[in-house]
């Protein structure tokens, strides 16, 4: 998990910003600053922001990536989403994998690419 953590941390600014204007403009609180929770494991767990909308709190991870996101990281943010007690986590990038996609369905994540933020901020 560590090497998705460290990647995750490398989102450009660019897309970060477009992701806190989605929210904001959605109706959501983001915070961007202290986005890093300890877990009940006892692990810290970063996410790139954390989005709060009514009484529902969402860690969101961005992976600015040219490749493609595979199920592998979407179970590893369910797992940080669910170990520091936040709802279902939204995961932002380029493309995400068929088994990835399908995960996501199942356990209730969101997952936004790129394209999906520029067109709502339109």
């Amino acid at each position: 998990m560590s090497n998705e953590r460290e990647e995750g941390t490398n989102a450009s600014s660019g897309l970060v910003q477009l992701a806190t204007q989605y929210f904001r403009k959605n109706g959501y609180r983001v915070e961007q600053e202290n986005t890093t929770l300890e877990g009940y494991s006892g692990t810290s767990r970063k996410f790139d922001l954390i989005v709060q909308k009514s009484r529902l709190t969402h860690g969101v991870w961005i992976r600015d990536w040219k490749r493609t996101i595979g199920v592998n990281v979407v179970i590893n943010v369910d797992k940080a989403s669910d170990d520091v007690g936040l709802s279902n986590p939204i995961i932002i990038g380029d493309k995400f994998s068929d088994h990835a996609k399908s995960y996501a369905n199942r356990r209730k994540i969101t997952l936004l690419t790129k394209r999906q933020i520029v067109i709502g901020l339109r």
